[in-house]
């Protein structure tokens, strides 16, 4: 397909107003018209020309994807979606440290999006794309609720997406909002183009007593009175089972212990946890006996 510059068929550069391309094609309209040039087969070319042309300088959204894309401008909305979509997933390699989050899910390497999607690079001349555009089809996004459990350990998952099974095998410490991609599972490809692929985003509800910050676990631990002040050994509840901690004498309301590696999985790094932070409570008595009420003056004078 021959590239036509609308800016020169009508006699304009780029930085022609509304009203230069408006007067441009009149002049040029009455020019070439066919009743001015019966039978005239380069004239009637010209005038189909300068009419295409001004139909689509005349219309602000339509010039605008035309001095961005060319004779490519009536896919502009494809290619600013390809656009947005290596946004995103740079954004997501931001957020989660530099790791590209869909490589448990495909090994083609995102920057080579582009080519596949057009074909090729761009054309020599014309700010198009080559001649013989292909294009990839859309992409389908949808959610996958899990509870903070489901992601404790690796496990496979099978979903179901426009009547077909995916099976998925799902990391352990995949982290709430994260994307993955598969590719493939999209909208048929145009005109021979890939398919488009689908990007499913985790929705992590946590029912557990423990709050998550990535690999690091938080928790609270009520202890009573008088084993934070002689000290004693208490039983504490971890994500994976209970572990026996020794209070120390003297333990203050807020006191922090870590217990190293008894945190969450840390995502694509198999064996690897994160700590478990323990914030001890302590449970001050609310109701005395009269010997306790007793016992308690007698402290209290001692001070």
């Amino acid at each position: 397909m021959t590239y036509i510059d609308y800016y020169k068929s009508l006699g304009l550069d780029k930085s022609a107003s509304a009203s230069d391309i408006k007067k441009a094609y009149r002049k040029l309209a009455r020019k070439y018209h066919p009743d001015v040039n019966p039978n005239d087969a380069e004239a009637e070319r010209k005038f189909k020309e300068i009419n295409e042309a001004h139909e689509v300088l005349s219309n602000p959204e339509h010039r605008k994807k035309y001095d961005a894309y060319g004779k490519d401008w009536k896919h502009a909305d494809d290619i600013e979606r390809a656009k947005a979509q290596q946004r995103q997933q740079q954004q997501y390699q931001s957020a989660y440290g530099g790791q590209n989050v869909y490589d448990d899910f495909e090994s083609e390497g995102f920057s080579d999006f582009f080519e596949s999607m057009f074909g090729g690079g761009r054309a020599a001349s014309g700010g198009g794309f080559g001649g013989n555009v292909r294009f990839k089809g859309q992409d389908y996004n949808a959610q996958l609720q899990l509870n903070l459990k489901d992601v404790y350990q690796t496990h496979k998952r099978t979903l179901t997406v426009n009547g077909k099974n995916i099976r998925l095998t799902i990391p352990a410490g995949v982290e709430d909002g994260q994307v993955i991609k598969i590719k493939g599972h999209g909208g048929e490809g145009r005109n021979g183009g890939p398919k488009g692929d689908l990007y499913i985003q985790f929705q992590i509800t946590n029912t557990t007593a423990f709050s998550r910050d990535k690999g690091d676990l938080y928790k609270t631990e009520a202890i009573d009175l008088y084993t934070a002040v002689l000290g004693g050994e208490i039983r504490v509840d971890t994500f994976d089972g209970t572990v026996k901690l020794s209070v120390k004498p003297g333990t203050q309301n807020g006191t922090k212990v870590k217990l190293k590696g008894k945190g969450f999985p840390l995502y694509k790094k198999e064996g690897s946890f994160g700590d478990l932070y323990i914030t001890y409570t302590v449970d001050i008595p609310t109701t005395l006996s009269a010997k306790e009420k007793e016992l308690f003056q007698q402290l209290a004078k001692l001070k």
